[in-house]
């Protein structure tokens, strides 16, 4: 094009960096042509060897993940997992990141990541049923971050909201970690029949490629390319690289792709998401093991003069990539002219390898397809314990604790925003369109049950970056034990995760060093609980002017619930009901959250996971749950026995009184992190059964208290009062530590 720089320029001025290669991926292109690339194969080069669609940072320690089992029906490599649910049914999910665009447009980099995650899922046949996320931002001292939350949160809100597909659950975090650089992970779940399973592969010489949704602008371009770089005083600039989401032409497009799913007309689809048109028909021919022809002159475009390097990595929302087969073209426009959506032959599937561009009658571009899927480099980073790991070994977090009472402790930790009610956020969500939604926001794990059948899904994302920065190991067991434990808690068979690992640049060897044993941690765990990894999402350099965020990764998982009847909440039932506390309790206080609010950071030992007790506890808990034998299920994380006490007599407005008996201090006790515990009710003519399935079991279970109809919480510790506070004091500074977050010049002075 007239307007680009010629091939000799792009050499000797080192454009090509712009786009994020460096010198030797360059030359490595080169070898790949034969030839010197023009800035159309430049760009394309770029964004298919980022890191966020290559993963050439994490592919070897992706590897280590178990990604396969009896129940998986696709793993890793398409546009979401897929795992067996009986009946000729399955569940398909999949958790991506939307950071970078979120740090600079918030509401539409939030509300763009929640229909790329959509699509990812419809792409694969299934109508998708719910949706979560993970959140992180800093301090909500600072304006700016209270703009983020609030614009990160109305962008979800109006995205899901708009589509139709419930919001029903999730994680909000706030630390100073993640001031410059907020975390938003956007999770989907959707069913479909196995017959309906469908892949993003081209095959068939002649075959059509078909182009369906909205028109193609400059938005977007060099998005993949953004989020795989750290962000800095000119990431502002870089606004053109958010994309704009139009949630009502989604709606018609996902009503479409169902439509033609149903139908059979499908050889292949995959969602135009990161790199646009060049991933999606680039990873399709090279999945196909086939070339493609693509003529740009065809591709709908709402902006004029726009080059052949715009076009090909705009990432324009809204947007699907369709293989039939060839003559069939006539039932898909049918189709897309009946949900009012625009479709075009865009090209065709061809013999070899070549991945050719037309534009205006030029060949633009010319590549090897395999070179940009199968050939990315490759690199493994040196890796380097930090030395924060080395001096935190020997601090004793309980001895900065000391002199604080356990009533006190509670009140910091029930109005810290991070334990606080997260209703200011789900209540701008619609979690009960499609009235599938059994168990909404507020508890262990969301429920949505499946029509026509006897089954429910229950949900839960989970994360804990402090954890991770003390021990990237440990905290990645954590990770997946702890979203384990939640949907055990409602009555689910844990089947499978999906995961976004956040982290800053790998090419620092200390955060390389925690990218690597965090994914020890997590496949250990995976292995352990017999939960594969389906797919996921890799996101790197999330740092600001050089300082990367917690090591972050978080983890969706998805469990069964065979039977209606087993759904379980948090929420206190019965007066009456016998409290039992499964599991040991032992003085972890490294990476709480009573640490953090009291001392505004985190240093020392997060708890140490046990596996096999962890297993054990959970198969002991459901099936003590599927026997009929429980009222309620807590898991007990952050925070501790107090908060989780305090967290399930608001959710049913019960009281309880509580007596224990430790060798550690109240504190110790009460706010003591320690892993793979949960608090049970128990109606009192069920109490010695389940007691002696935990002894069969090996379980450690204590009867430490029953609920009470006195709206009170009583908690006596060897034989001292440690808490005494109604519910209704609990519930109010529970439920307004948010909204006095944001508003802080109302916050009560009385």
């Amino acid at each position: 094009m007239a307007n680009e720089p010629t091939p000799e320029i792009i050499r000797d001025q080192k454009l090509y960096r712009e786009t994020g290669l460096t010198s030797t991926e360059y030359e490595q292109v080169i070898g790949h042509l034969g030839r010197l690339p023009n800035w159309t194969e430049v760009g394309i080069y770029s964004v298919m060897w980022s890191e966020h669609c290559s993963y050439k940072n994490s592919k070897p320690l992706l590897r280590r993940f178990p990604t396969d089992g009896p129940r998986v029906l696709q793993g890793p490599g398409e546009g979401a997992g897929v795992i067996d649910i009986g009946d000729d049914q399955a569940v398909v999910f999949k958790i991506e990141s939307h950071n970078h665009p979120s740090a600079v447009e918030p509401f539409q980099g939030a509300a763009t990541g929640v229909g790329g995650i959509i699509r990812d899922v419809f792409s694969m046949g299934a109508r998708p049923v719910a949706l979560l996320n993970s959140l992180r931002f800093g301090d909500l001292k600072s304006p700016r971050v209270r703009y983020l939350f609030e614009q990160v949160v109305a962008g979800i809100a109006h995205y899901g909201n708009c589509i139709g597909i419930p919001t029903v659950g999730g994680e909000v975090v706030f630390d100073s970690s993640y001031e410059g650089n907020p975390l938003v992970n956007a999770m989907c779940i959707g069913v479909l029949n196995h017959d309906e399973l469908q892949k993003g592969i081209a095959t068939g010489v002649g075959n059509p490629v078909i182009y369906v949704g909205a028109s193609t602008g400059r938005d977007g371009i060099h998005g993949a390319t953004f989020a795989s770089e750290e962000l800095n005083d000119s990431s502002e600039e870089k606004r053109p690289a958010v994309q704009v989401g139009d949630p009502f032409m989604e709606k018609l497009l996902l009503e479409a792709c169902m439509e033609m799913v149903k139908q059979g007309i499908l050889i292949g689809i995959q969602d135009m998401g990161a790199a646009g048109l060049t991933c999606s028909s680039a990873e399709m021919a090279a999945k196909g093991g086939q070339g493609l022809d693509l003529n740009l002159d065809l591709v709908p475009q709402r902006e004029v003069g726009m080059t052949p390097y715009e076009i090909m990595l705009s990432e324009s929302q809204e947007r699907m990539l369709l293989v039939v087969e060839k003559g069939r073209e006539q039932e898909i426009k049918q189709i897309c002219d009946k949900w009012g959506l625009q479709s075009a032959v865009v090209g065709r599937v061809t013999e070899g390898n070549r991945y050719r561009i037309y534009h205006q009658g030029d060949l633009v571009a010319d590549i090897p397809v395999n070179t940009l899927v199968d050939d990315a480099p490759v690199y493994n980073r040196d890796a380097r314990v930090p030395a924060y790991y080395e001096a935190y070994k020997d601090v004793h977090p309980e001895e900065q604790l000391r002199d604080l009472n356990a009533e006190e402790a509670l009140i910091r930790v029930l109005s810290s925003a991070n334990m606080g009610s997260k209703r200011w956020v789900y209540q701008q969500y619609d979690h009960m369109v499609r009235t599938s939604t059994a168990v909404c926001p507020g508890s262990d794990a969301a429920v949505v049950v499946i029509r026509g059948t006897e089954k429910a899904l229950a949900m839960s994302t989970d994360g804990n970056g402090r954890y991770v920065y003390l021990d990237p190991e440990q905290g990645g067991r954590i990770a997946v034990a702890e979203s384990a434990r939640n949907v055990v808690c409602s009555g689910a068979e844990p089947l499978g995760i999906t995961d976004c690992l956040n982290f800053g640049s790998p090419e620092k060897p200390e955060v390389y060093w925690q990218l690597s044993k965090a994914i020890d941690g997590m496949a250990e765990a995976c292995r352990m609980l017999n939960t594969p990894v389906v797919g996921g999402n890799v996101s790197l350099y999330n740092e600001t002017k050089g300082v990367p965020i917690y090591p972050t990764p978080v983890v969706g998982m998805v469990g069964l619930i065979e039977k209606r009847e087993h759904i379980t909440t948090q929420a206190f039932k019965n007066t009456g009901d016998v409290i039992l506390l499964l599991g040991e309790t032992y003085a972890e206080l490294g990476g709480s959250e009573l640490q953090q609010a009291v001392t505004g950071s985190v240093s020392g030992r997060p708890p140490v996971l046990d596996l096999e007790k962890e297993r054990t506890l959970q198969q002991t808990v459901l099936k003590a749950i599927r026997a009929g034998l429980i009222s309620s299920a807590h898991d007990l994380s952050e925070g501790g026995l107090a908060l989780g006490l305090a967290e399930s007599c608001i959710s049913g407005q019960k009281g309880a009184k509580v007596k224990v008996t430790t060798g550690l201090t109240a504190l110790a006790h009460l706010f003591s992190e320690s892993q793979s515990r949960i608090i049970l009710t128990v109606a009192p003519e069920n109490t010695d059964k389940v007691i002696s399935l935990t002894k069969e079991n090996g379980v450690p279970c204590t009867l430490i208290g029953e609920v009470t109809d006195e709206l009170k919480l009583h908690v006596e510790v060897n034989g001292k009062p440690a808490i005494s506070q109604s519910v209704k004091t609990l519930t109010k500074l529970w439920e307004e530590a948010i909204p006095c977050a944001m508003n802080p010049s109302s916050t009560s002075t009385n």
